[in-house]
């Protein structure tokens, strides 16, 4: 058989005891080559009976990624036969063991049969949701690589901090195997962007470039700042109801968390607005989706009224929250992690589209539906929207 030549990726497999092992890097550094070829001539040409899953978030993107990577090197040491492959169902059959390849757009798939070793291909592309359902159904080893392009993740947050986690950062550098021409284009980063540079370059965590808002944290809202009113969202079950207060002074927009929770009736939320000792005549703008529950609400005595959305109302909201310098109170956890991971959408080719994406944006929505409705009619003077 041919020489198995691997890098460093490929001993932190075969070094390591732990159930989760989080490979984070720069391009080209070899990651998912090096994991693949672990996970054929170290795992499955060593037992079996095994199930093996690959996946990565879209069919699409694995089949041109990790799909392609394991095939090519089945073929290169002459062990890819078409009688073992079912390219139907993307399944190929390996001394023995199964090896699936799944992405999260196939939810059959996602919660079918329990496996022995996952390889989760970019799993930053994945949310929370999608990490716990290939969890609970991984017996054994999991292997998860990423370029580092997002400032905040759950990576970082809930499984690198694990005690049954081992954590590796490779770069281009960690590649012998490249040639010098590649080498020169990463190298070109430092010099044309600094971000890309310490994302793929060095394996480092970056700013996505996808990210919405910049916000900076303070202590307290500033004494001098005015308050302009609430902003509320309305949820239960899966999604929280949400209040928001907003205060302005010159370019800078202060937010504050008030209410943040699921499973919210109408008359909790008006005990709630009580127990912060809100006043009754100070504004709330409320989701307009949800008339009953603002009539409701109002009823009970509290000046709240449907925000006007009006025609592409989310995009004109968040260009008017981009033009002030947004701070957020440390104590306001949720909306902190709303702001840090609010998003544009991408398409296939990674290019961003106008679009938020719909998810962290509970606060974001409460906060913008007060300032769509405040902060662009004229007779606010000096803060309206000319």
């Amino acid at each position: 058989m041919k020489t198995i030549q691997s890098n460093v990726v490929c001993e932190h497999l075969i070094n390591s005891d732990k159930k989760i092992i989080i490979e984070q890097g720069g391009t080209r550094s070899g990651k998912t080559y090096n994991i693949l070829i672990w996970i054929i001539f170290y795992y499955a040409l060593q037992t079996q009976k095994k199930t093996i899953t690959i996946c990565r978030k879209t069919f699409p993107a694995l089949r041109t990624s990790a799909m392609r990577d394991f095939f090519d090197i089945l073929k290169e040491f002459q062990l890819y036969s078409e009688d073992n492959h079912n390219k139907s169902s993307g399944e190929y059959r390996l001394n023995n063991n199964l090896v699936e390849f799944i992405s999260l757009d196939q939810p059959q798939k996602v919660r079918g049969r329990k496996r022995d070793l996952l390889f989760i291909n970019e799993a930053n592309e994945l949310v929370w949701e999608d990490w716990q359902q290939l969890i609970f159904r991984t017996n054994g080893r999991i292997i998860i690589d990423y370029n580092p392009s997002d400032e905040f993740h759950w990576i970082y947050e809930k499984v690198k901090v694990r005690d049954d986690a081992d954590f590796y950062i490779t770069t281009y550098l960690d590649n012998p195997f490249l040639p010098d021409t590649i080498i020169n284009e990463i190298e070109r980063l430092k010099e044309t962007d600094a971000n890309y540079w310490r994302v793929y370059g060095l394996g480092q965590v970056g700013k996505s470039v996808a990210t919405i808002f910049d916000v900076a944290l303070c202590d307290n809202i500033p004494v001098h700042a005015r308050h302009i009113g609430y902003g509320m969202d309305f949820g239960y079950t899966n999604d929280p109801t949400t209040l928001v207060s907003v205060f302005i002074h010159d370019t800078a927009m202060y937010i504050k968390e008030m209410i943040y929770r699921t499973g919210m009736t109408n008359r909790d939320i008006s005990n709630d607005l009580n127990r912060l000792q809100i006043g009754r005549r100070e504004e709330i703008y409320a989701d307009s989706a949800e008339p009953k529950s603002i009539d409701e609400i109002y009823r009970m005595g509290w000046n709240i009224k449907p925000a006007t959305k009006g025609r592409d109302s989310i995009n004109i909201g968040i260009d008017m929250l981009k033009r002030y310098k947004i701070y957020v109170t440390k104590d306001s956890t949720n909306t902190i992690k709303e702001f840090r991971n609010y998003k544009w959408k991408e398409d296939k080719n990674g290019n961003i589209l106008n679009t938020p994406i719909d998810m962290f944006n509970h606060s974001i929505d409460a906060t913008r539906y007060l300032v769509y409705n405040k902060l662009a009619r004229p007779n606010l003077g000096k803060y309206a929207i000319r």
